[in-house]
């Protein structure tokens, strides 16, 4: 994506995979291809390859650079994690992404994950010596107090979940608290004037979106509380990866009527390049539109 300004702060993103990935209907609960084929055909054309019905997804990690901190939103999946197919991608993409935004892992003075899925904390350590440590020696590590509570109990119970398993938490947040670089927060947590949280639980038990609000403008970096422009025009769509799919539903319709036909901006992690956009009500659903200027 285009560097985007909102006041004072500056968002960037840069991306460790992107491409073609999953169908809707091996993705999203319920999901009828033949009762959704006029939704398809209402798509912004970055979005979904007709050729192969599958859906255009995107991960990455937004930088954003506020008057006094740098920032990374959500670290993708890491390198050295033994995930296998479809999760084990190159690491150079993300570590090249990192330094064409001039910056070294030293630079960063805050990480922040909107949760807690093996896509969005991965990079938060590295391994050295056979042990995971923090990847940026200097940051402080921000996680939302429930999320990180809700992981850490099904790691101790030895249990596992979509969108978690394989040690996820044991590799990529645990070290963090081990290394006391973490700050356990409430959804009321503010990191300065311009940088806030949005409380939207339901794809996990803590989920949050970053509010960004500086000079009369604010953006929205919405993390996984959409995946697709198809829950746009459905919003009640929730996917296989959801704790609580009817109140992800609901959090992302308070977010959604919060911002329709206003001049928020919307940044969703898997959402191709140019990645921002906006809502407007439409007759069914709401209208995504890309911010192409």
């Amino acid at each position: 994506m285009k560097r985007l300004q909102v006041g004072d702060v500056s968002i960037t993103s840069f991306a460790e995979r992107d491409g073609p990935w999953r169908r809707p209907e091996d993705f999203f609960l319920g999901y009828q291809t033949e009762a959704k084929a006029a939704d398809v055909e209402m798509l912004e054309p970055e979005v979904f390859e007709k050729s192969s019905g599958r859906m255009v997804i995107t991960y990455q990690t937004f930088v954003v650079r506020t008057p006094k901190h740098v920032v990374l939103v959500d670290t993708c999946t890491g390198e050295d994690k033994g995930y296998g197919p479809p999760m084990d991608f190159p690491k150079q993409p993300w570590l090249d992404g990192l330094a064409a935004e001039g910056l070294k892992p030293e630079d960063v003075d805050y990480v922040f994950c909107t949760h807690l899925h093996i896509d969005h904390c991965g990079w938060n350590t590295k391994l050295v010596n056979g042990e995971w440590v923090p990847t940026f020696p200097n940051a402080k590590y921000i996680f939302h107090k429930g999320e990180y509570e809700a992981w850490e109990e099904l790691a101790k119970k030895g249990e596992e979940r979509m969108g978690g398993a394989g040690g996820v938490w044991k590799m990529n947040c645990e070290p963090i608290v081990k290394a006391g670089q973490a700050l356990l927060v409430d959804a009321d947590f503010k990191l300065d004037d311009t940088f806030g949280l949005i409380f939207t639980p339901g794809h996990s038990p803590g989920h949050v979106c970053v509010d960004i609000r500086s000079g009369g403008q604010r953006a929205i970096v919405a993390g996984d509380m959409m995946h697709h422009q198809l829950q746009c025009i459905d919003p009640t769509m929730s996917t296989i990866f959801c704790w609580d799919p009817k109140q992800a539903g609901e959090s992302r319709r308070k977010v959604f009527e919060d911002v329709v036909d206003t001049d928020t901006m919307i940044l969703p992690i898997h959402f191709p390049s140019p990645t921002v956009g906006r809502l407007s009500r439409a007759e069914k659903g709401y209208q995504w539109k890309f911010v192409r200027s």
